[in-house]
């Protein structure tokens, strides 16, 4: 969810969509994002909308659960019903809540419209966050798929990250998970850092792929203004990330993750197989419906988009006043649309469509074939699909095809 919103019109108080959007609500698939935004610290690098227990107050969100199954009643009372693909808990650190709390959400979801039979539900989780018992709680309450914050195994990377974790937690929570009967887990990664050497990054692709998980998030470091990490860099502490090294470990990952039998379907993902692809994010990159449930949380459905209240205390304010907490909306044109179709299939392995392309996308797509950034096959066969070389310079050729 971005930082800063846009502006908006305002929401209306009672949550209601434009009919045409609900009357289009069903033909595509529909998931869930819950956002949890807690966390114990706050990471140097993250300027998600996020909340320690100090910044509160001391609140450590005991009564949040109650909220967010309040703001599910009021989806489902807007939309009327409708199956429930995924669900994915997201912050935060949705596991610094008790499984049991996770678990009441996630039965309301069901409760109120009904989850799929082959339903992804999703749980992202610190490694300091969990053990064997609440991996197994959370198994047993309906979780079908976990995603461990790993970012590193080299220790002055961590600290650099202000993450908490020892170098060996993540691996062995993929081993508890494994033992609660978890099918998917996944393991995110973070390159670029400040002061990670090309052999740091190796040795922590490496150690992620030993853990033995079904899939792999890595992200290059993006250095985010106002956070503590831009400070450090802006004042001289901390060198900037280096572009040029980052399109080399995105290269060297994507060289061990192939080679261990992942392959990419998104920019920064790697997937072992079809089943364990995140089938959430896809609804995302692939024009779905979702609603967010929480503080500062996104939504879309049929065309409109809206945002949440940001802090925790004007979100838990607006659903005790039986209103919505949303802040404000955008209606979004055919235009709007199809730019953004373009912006997110393109970052897919399955490619953007030609049919999606102006005349000068289509001239530019052309350009991206010449240059050996987008497959000729492919384009023969009417999409867009960047090659490894395109992959690095995707922002680049999606501008292009965005004319």
């Amino acid at each position: 969810m971005p930082s800063v919103p846009p502006d908006g019109e305002p929401a209306p108080a009672d949550g209601a969509l434009p009919a045409a959007s609900v009357a289009g609500f069903g033909t595509h698939a529909f998931g869930i994002y819950v956002h949890i935004p807690f966390c114990a610290t706050r990471c140097g690098y993250c300027d998600f909308n996020t909340y320690t227990a100090t910044e509160l107050g001391g609140d450590t969100g005991g009564g949040y659960a109650e909220q967010a199954i309040a703001e599910v009643r009021l989806a489902r009372k807007v939309l009327g019903g409708g199956q429930v693909a995924t669900v994915f808990f997201g912050g935060g650190t949705p596991t610094l809540l008790p499984p049991g709390q996770l678990a009441a959400v996630l039965r309301a979801i069901d409760g109120e419209f009904g989850l799929a039979p082959d339903a992804e539900i999703t749980t992202e989780a610190n490694p300091e966050s969990v053990d064997e018992r609440s991996l197994a709680a959370l198994r047993e309450a309906g979780f079908t798929r976990i995603s461990f914050g790993m970012q590193s195994v080299v220790p002055h990377v961590l600290a650099t990250l202000d993450r908490v974790h020892t170098p060996q937690r993540a691996a062995r929570c993929v081993g508890w998970a494994r033992a609660a009967g978890f099918g998917q887990v996944s393991l995110d990664l973070i390159y670029g850092t400040p002061g990670e050497s090309d052999a740091d990054w190796r040795r922590s692709a490496e150690a992620a792929l030993a853990a033995g998980p079904d899939h792999i998030s890595a992200y290059a470091l993006i250095v985010e203004d106002g956070t503590r990490l831009a400070a450090r860099i802006r004042r001289g502490a901390l060198p900037a990330p280096d572009d040029d090294a980052m399109a080399d470990r995105y290269l060297a990952a994507d060289d061990l993750f192939g080679a261990a039998g992942l392959t990419w379907y998104e920019l920064s993902n790697w997937a072992a197989a079809e089943s364990s692809v995140c089938r959430h994010n896809l609804l995302y990159w692939t024009g779905g419906d979702w609603w967010g449930i929480g503080p500062g949380a996104h939504s879309h459905v049929g065309g409109t988009r809206w945002w949440n209240v940001r802090h925790p205390r004007d979100y838990a304010a607006r659903l005790a006043a039986g209103g919505s907490p949303a802040q404000a909306r955008e209606r979004l044109t055919a235009a709007d649309r199809r730019i953004e179709e373009i912006l997110l299939t393109t970052r897919l392995a399955t490619g953007c469509p030609a049919t999606l392309l102006s005349a000068a996308g289509r001239s530019a797509a052309r350009a991206a074939v010449t240059d050996g950034l987008a497959d000729p096959a492919a384009w023969t066969a009417g999409r867009v699909v960047l090659t490894r070389t395109g992959r690095l310079l995707a922002d680049a050729v999606i501008r292009g095809l965005t004319d």
